[in-house]
């Protein structure tokens, strides 16, 4: 058995490094590898792109603001055509 830290040969029995002492029983160190990474990109950017057509689709259907509301000629003279 190997030691996680200083990469010592050890009994297969061991509870404790014979070089530096750390636990032997602990379980390894979960780290991610390149797999892992690209599925969890790939969803972020799956859930980006659904999120940016659902909020493109909503802002879509809601009038604007110039549709919302009737504003009278003599408040905005500048907009009256001649």
């Amino acid at each position: 058995m190997k030691c996680l830290v200083c990469q010592t040969d050890n009994k297969d029995g061991a509870k404790v490094c014979r070089k530096c002492g750390v636990d032997l029983n602990l379980p390894p160190l979960w780290r991610p590898d390149w797999k892992w990474h690209a599925k969890v990109l790939g969803v972020i950017y799956v859930v980006l792109i659904a999120l940016y057509f659902g909020i493109s689709n909503f802002l879509g259907r809601i009038p604007e603001p110039y549709r919302m509301r009737q504003i009278p000629s003599e408040v905005t003279p500048w907009l009256q055509s001649k």
